[in-house]
């Protein structure tokens, strides 16, 4: 009974580790990441979001910026740009239904499974922080998620204030 408990305890660890969206970071070692205390945008940032969800990141990069004591300004250290990819794919839950029927040593089945939940979209959200001074890129954090096509502004909302937290969560990076 207790290698079939650890084996279902193994299972649910697996399974809550790889589900949901996954962040990739990379940073200039060199830099001094504590001498920047301000940010702006990017003159030009062609994010190929939406204009509703490019006004969702830039509101939750502006709420979380502060905490970390950079602000926004006009002549920033700090550029910050963001864009995404989206591509759909069908929803990964579907319900199967079978028939089958056999009669002494021959049997037939037929079986096919029926897409539930409506298509999702997967997205990979980049964002880049430039060095304003030197035009040069310092830190990079790419998440690649997915929510359902058919979110409404509130899932969206919440699906982007997650993502850029946890995009932002070590930035600036501890290089102690």
């Amino acid at each position: 009974m207790r290698p079939f408990l650890l084996l279902i305890g193994f299972f649910v660890a697996l399974v809550s580790t790889s589900c949901g969206p996954t962040v990739v970071l990379d940073y200039e070692s060199g830099t001094n990441f504590s001498a920047f205390k301000s940010y702006g945008y990017f003159p030009s940032i062609d994010s190929g979001l939406s204009n509703l969800d490019e006004k969702r990141v830039m509101a939750y990069i502006d709420s979380l910026m502060p905490l970390k004591g950079i602000t926004l300004q006009e002549e920033p250290q700090l550029y910050i740009n963001f864009y995404g990819k989206e591509m759909m794919s069908q929803s990964r839950s579907s319900i199967g239904i079978g028939i089958g029927g056999g009669g002494g040593n021959v049997g037939v089945g037929v079986s096919g499974g029926i897409p539930i939940g409506g298509n999702e979209i997967d997205q990979r959200l980049t964002i880049d922080i430039i060095d304003s001074e030197k035009d040069q890129l310092i830190w990079q954090a790419v998440l690649n998620g997915t929510f359902k096509e058919r979110s409404t502004p509130g899932q969206k909302e919440l699906y982007y204030q997650k993502a850029v937290m946890k995009m932002l969560k070590n930035f600036p990076p501890n290089l102690k």
